[in-house]
């Protein structure tokens, strides 16, 4: 059986992060997840994306982030049971608990931190009649790689953030890029919406609205699809369909476990650290939800800082913890005193 400290249920950022927290706390993890790499939805679904309120990062790629956060956390060592689903949660008689896959794969962890994401997810697809006959044969639900439209004729059709961040991202990569969205308002980021007006003005994107796609033709292949639009209908002709109108979050085994529900998502303490209904089970980023959640990675990195201060108070009573600045203490140094912090500050000054 696998001996760790906290159980981290998914390798998606917000869990990759609580690894770093975890290891400047002196604390081991060991991460579950049922996908064959880290990374998450960042690595499964969209690992070219630009992700654009990273701080620090005016845009990063989703791959080089999940590649800087498997840097930053190498030094802690955590384990990873991958490719493997986590099935159970059994509490044990003494707080602690063993985790089983459906491999039969067991840790064993003073803590769990559920951090799955949307747990399992499946594209919302829109409602044309023959569009799965067209899945993988023009018709995509994610991006994986860009390059596959080099010089192709597309149409995405949504207006959520994605819809926004690929049609900017591809006007510089397909020979034609047609957004289309049923309102004449976006739900994505201002800014986003912003850069596709302006690109709209320059002629690198066409923008269609308010209207929506109701078919797809093609011999084998896609060749066009019906736009319908304010009563009518007309064919526009193009190489690729994307439409991107969000996932469809399925709980899978999350939702046998004892925890309180809400709307697909895990119920949380936001007013302290983030734990459960269960003692000693936390859910950080995605998967949970509190009164002001926001569905943000920044915000997943936060909740699995506290969850972490929250694991390391529980598992060490009584002990007096100081949070230092890294600036000042350094990765390795985070095991001191406020002294000793003082001190390194006026050497650094000096």
């Amino acid at each position: 059986m696998i001996q760790t400290d906290i159980i981290i249920i998914g390798a998606g950022p917000t869990g990759l992060f609580a690894v770093f927290e975890a290891g400047l706390l002196k604390l081991r993890c060991h991460i579950i997840d049922a996908l064959p790499q880290p990374g998450g939805q960042l690595a499964e679904l969209y690992p070219k994306k630009p992700i654009f309120d990273i701080p620090g990062y005016p845009s990063v790629g989703a791959g080089e982030l999940v590649d800087n956060l498997m840097e930053q956390i190498k030094q802690f060592e955590p384990g990873f049971t991958l490719a493997e689903q986590a099935m159970t949660i059994d509490k044990q008689e003494d707080g602690t608990f063993i985790v089983t896959t459906n491999k039969g794969t067991q840790v064993h962890g003073k803590a769990v931190a559920i951090a799955g994401g949307l747990g399992s997810f499946e594209p919302r697809k829109p409602l044309i009649e023959n569009i799965a006959s067209y899945e993988e044969k023009g018709v995509e639900y994610f991006v994986k790689n860009p390059e596959q439209f080099r010089d192709k004729k597309i149409v995405i059709a949504g207006g959520g953030d994605s819809a926004l961040d690929w049609s900017i991202f591809l006007a510089e990569v397909a020979a034609e890029v047609t957004l289309i969205h049923r309102r004449n308002e976006f739900r994505g980021a201002l800014d986003s919406v912003d850069k596709v007006i302006e690109l709209k003005k320059q002629g690198k994107i066409n923008l269609v609205t308010p209207a929506e796609v109701v078919g797809i033709k093609g011999d084998g292949h896609v060749e066009a699809i019906v736009v319908e639009k304010e009563g009518e209908t007309f064919d526009l002709a193009t190489d690729y369909f994307i439409p991107l109108f969000g996932l469809s979050p399925k709980l899978g085994p999350i939702a046998n476990w004892g925890l309180e529900i809400e709307k697909n998502a895990i119920k949380v303490d936001n007013a302290l650290d983030y734990q459960t209904n269960i003692e000693g089970i936390y859910a950080i980023g995605d998967v949970n939800t509190y009164p002001g959640k926001l569905k943000l990675i920044l915000c997943g990195f936060h909740e699995a800082t506290l969850m972490c201060q929250s694991v390391y108070n529980k598992l060490n009573p009584g002990k007096k913890f100081v949070l230092k600045y890294t600036t000042v203490s350094g990765v390795d140094g985070f095991d001191g005193t406020r002294k000793e912090a003082e001190k390194a500050v006026v050497k650094a000054i000096d």
